[in-house]
């Protein structure tokens, strides 16, 4: 009876552990990437739980047209001022009682006052989309840089394979007398020098791939793998740099979000303004009350019901000037909105054009960089060849080496650095992040 006790509670602890455990894909696309932390980053839902209490403030503003009601119910002792004085005669008395009001004018503020919430959610929505905009393109550049990474350990251990072999050869060539023994140290000292190169590239992918994973606040123990695309394609079609600008200032949410902090500055002046104007409301309340030995408990509510309702005015006269400090002050927070809408574009579209020269630059420094490749990959190929029959200048082969790794490590940079600007560049046009 015990193990199967035992056993039914280690299931239940296990069902429980792996029904807390997030449903992690097996490898992450970059789209994973970028849907996992919107949906899953703390600053992200931290504004999302702002969103919503702005959604509880325009709740409370609509209802704030309706009537209020407050009840009261009390409960006491008797008291009568006799000869003696005050006298408490133990007798219980009760009062019940409710009252109402409502505004019927006020200068238009509850339909100001709902419509500036109402502005005040759509903000908050903008800023989560702001946000979620900024970590996307964090998430980019860090997927990207894995993938750089990647393609750049591939290279290196293709040229340590090539190195390797040559001190194989040299090796041979030594034995046999045909090679001195500095050039076979040389040689030895490359292959050294290649798995350096290799052991430092890991290294830093190492250090990428937990640099995603801490953008995506990920577990540390979580092994962390993401796929790799088929192929990194370098566009080089170029949207107008105008249309760009236009487009974002158009879509992006921290113009609009700009465009609606002036719409809610007016409108709180509005509020303002009407602080300085009368106010009309109804009201009304009723009443009952009871007291022990005065009669019957249900004709004494009867008898002394009362339910007086009517107008109430209220007319500011002097307030210490707080009413008129609102006014002018809500006149600037009006001017302050616009120059923070101005400034919004402005940086824009700088940072668009900054975007646009930089995958210019990029694009031309990915052509120069293909080329010298090529060129560094087919001399490295004829010092080779040379090795291969013992005809070699060891110092011609060294610097053959040489600029054939410098310029994997420069086409390896333009490349992923046009591909980001691009996606950079695409990305403020409006268009989702896309590696295929």
């Amino acid at each position: 009876m015990k193990p199967r006790f035992f056993f039914l509670i280690f299931s239940l602890v296990t069902i429980e552990i792996f029904a807390q455990t997030p449903n992690y894909p097996t490898r992450w696309t970059l789209d994973n990437c970028i849907e996992y932390a919107k949906e899953n980053n703390i600053s992200i839902n931290s504004l999302r739980l702002s969103k919503n209490s702005a959604q509880q403030d325009l709740l409370q503003a609509k209802d704030a047209r309706y009537p209020n009601l407050n009840g009261t119910v009390s409960q006491g002792l008797f008291a009568v001022n006799g000869n003696n004085g005050l006298n408490i005669t133990g007798a219980q008395s009760q009062s019940l009682g409710a009252n109402s009001s409502m505004t019927i004018y006020h200068a238009n503020y509850i339909n100001n006052n709902e419509a500036s919430k109402n502005l005040l959610v759509q903000m908050a929505d903008l800023s989560v989309k702001e946000s979620e905009n900024n970590i996307t393109l964090s998430i980019t550049q860090a997927y990207l840089n894995i993938l750089m990474n990647e393609e750049n350990i591939v290279s290196l251990e293709n040229v340590l394979k090539t190195t390797q072999t040559q001190l194989k050869q040299g090796n041979q060539l030594y034995t046999a007398g045909s090679l001195s023994k500095l050039n076979y140290l040389q040689i030895q000292s490359q292959v050294a020098q290649d798995q350096y190169n290799l052991t430092s590239a890991q290294n830093t992918l190492r250090t990428n791939i937990i640099n995603l994973k801490q953008i995506l606040q990920l577990p540390t123990q979580y092994d962390f793998q993401i796929v790799k695309p088929d192929s990194i394609i370098v566009d080089d079609q170029l949207k107008p740099l105008q249309d760009v600008q236009n487009l974002a200032e158009t879509l992006r949410p921290e113009v609009k979000y700009g465009e609606l902090n002036v719409e809610n500055s007016n409108t709180n002046l509005k509020m303002a303004q009407a602080s300085i104007q009368p106010t009309l409301s109804v009201v009304g309340n009723i009443s009952t009350n009871y007291s022990n030995g005065n009669g019957n408990y249900f004709n004494q509510l009867g008898n002394n019901f009362y339910m007086p309702i009517g107008l109430s005015l209220g007319i500011p006269i002097y307030n210490n000037r707080i009413y008129k400090t609102q006014i002018e002050k809500s006149k600037i927070a009006i001017e302050q909105a616009n120059l923070d809408l101005q400034n919004t574009k402005t940086a824009l579209n700088q940072q668009i054009e900054q975007s646009y020269v930089n995958l210019q630059n990029a694009l031309a420094q990915y052509d120069s960089a293909t080329k010298q490749m090529d060129i560094s990959k087919q001399s490295y190929d004829i010092v080779n060849a040379q090795m291969k029959i013992g005809s070699i200048d060891y110092v011609q082969l060294q610097q053959q080496r040489l600029l054939y790794i410098q310029s994997i490590q420069n086409y390896l940079q333009a490349k992923y650095t046009a591909v980001l600007n691009k996606q950079i560049y695409e990305f403020y046009a409006g268009n989702p992040i896309n590696l295929k």
